[in-house]
């Protein structure tokens, strides 16, 4: 993919696919038909630094670009996107804002255990009544004597049980609209403590827990199912004046931020859940014989395999190159939303496909063809629907003509 990897995404790239192989693939039926979260992965993706990619070696991050983050996520996510989406989330929607908005006193007090994987992080924005809808946050925090009381909920939060810390938005002036929104750090202990202990990572009890953050259950879900989602129940939740994260009020200017360059990563996660369908098709249209011989050898079936190959590579282009804009400080809202637009909706049709050319064994579990067409489709949904994509381009688009 010249001129996005160098020598050291290649190597990089390589040791993520290596581990997709030999630790995720052999577990993601399992976990999956479960609905287990993977702490053993967890630990071991954490001790790889793979929590922490593009985050300064001073807050024990691995100090790489962006470019690199997403190499990671879409290659995690040929085998599984419940592992993508695990390190994707805790990266750019619960790790980046503190890193982008916070004082020099938060970063130094969370980002370290958020890069290192000693414990996992979570975005709390989406509520039962402000999804595409952002600016409708209900949850609200009153000021008190020392800081902030915070009531309201937050649901779909991915690592929402697993996790430790999370930024959440909630509205500290009364009205409609973004202008009264703001962001707080907020922590709780982790809801699988058994779990983290097993593996020695996700929970750190020196974390300032406040009282009334509670998870709820874990959300049964069509696909992303060994993913941790839940709601968050925020009950009279005080929080020191030194959790406020950013500005009071930029709270919605610094999470659209935040969705731009998470669109990347769910980019890249869909991407890879393309490119993973692609191979499992190839693989068993080779080796499957019907009239005698391969199916592959059937027009039909070379044709839509080498469609998908071309869309993949088109895709693959387009998610690059959002990502070195962003690491080049250059604007890259528009190109983020057309690489989430175009890589989910080509995560969905890869995937059809390749469930497909399997037939009725593509319908089966015995290949991972129909977990990748449930997971497709919670890409069309994430970080914004294809119709909120649509209206993030047409934007841009719109202002670059006035312009």
């Amino acid at each position: 993919m010249e001129p996005y990897l160098d020598e050291s995404h290649l190597e990089l790239q390589a040791a993520v696919r290596r581990f997709g192989l030999e630790k995720v693939a052999p577990v993601a039926r399992e976990l999956d038909e479960t609905g287990s979260f993977p702490w053993r992965n967890v630990k071991e993706m954490g001790d790889r630094g793979w929590f922490g990619v593009p985050w300064p070696r001073e807050l024990s991050g691995m100090g790489l670009d962006y470019l690199s983050y997403i190499v990671v996520v879409e290659e995690l996510a040929r085998h599984d996107a419940s592992h993508a989406i695990t390190v994707s989330a805790h990266t750019t929607l619960g790790t980046s804002p503190i890193v982008h908005f916070g004082t020099d006193e938060q970063r130094e007090r969370f980002v370290p255990l958020l890069a290192s994987g000693q414990v996992l992080g979570g975005f709390g924005l989406t509520e039962p009544g402000a999804g595409s809808d952002a600016a409708g946050t209900a949850t609200r925090a009153e000021r008190w004597t020392d800081g902030y009381a915070i009531t309201g909920s937050k649901i779909f939060i991915t690592n929402g049980g697993v996790g430790e810390i999370f930024v959440i938005t909630a509205r500290t002036s009364a009205g409609e609209g973004h202008g009264g929104i703001s962001s707080f750090v907020v922590c709780k202990p982790t809801a699988d403590p058994e779990g983290a202990a097993r593996v020695g990572v996700g929970h750190r009890p020196e974390l300032p827990y406040s009282d009334g953050v509670a998870a709820g259950a874990c959300e049964d879900k069509l696909g992303w199912r060994a993913s941790d989602t839940r709601e968050l129940h925020l009950r009279d939740v005080r929080v020191g004046s030194g959790q406020l994260l950013g500005e009071e009020g930029l709270g919605f200017a610094n999470f659209m931020r935040t969705l731009d360059a998470g669109r990347i990563g769910v980019a890249a996660l869909s991407l890879g859940i393309a490119q993973g369908a692609l191979d499992v098709a190839l693989a068993y249209t080779v080796r499957r014989r019907q009239f005698g011989r391969p199916i592959w050898d059937r027009q039909e079936i070379r044709f839509g395999l080498a469609e998908v190959a071309a869309q993949v590579q088109g895709a693959r282009h387009l998610t690059y190159h959002a990502a070195w804009l962003k690491d080049r400080g250059r604007p890259f809202g528009k190109e983020a939303a057309m690489a989430k637009l175009t890589s989910a909706a080509l995560a969905a049709s890869a995937t059809r496909r390749a469930v497909q050319c399997l037939g009725g064994a593509g319908y089966t579990s015995d290949y991972p063809v129909e977990r990748m067409m449930r997971d497709a489709k919670a890409c069309e949904i994430g970080e914004g629907t294809p119709e909120i994509q649509k209206l993030v381009i047409s934007r841009h688009l719109l202002e670059e003509m006035q312009a």
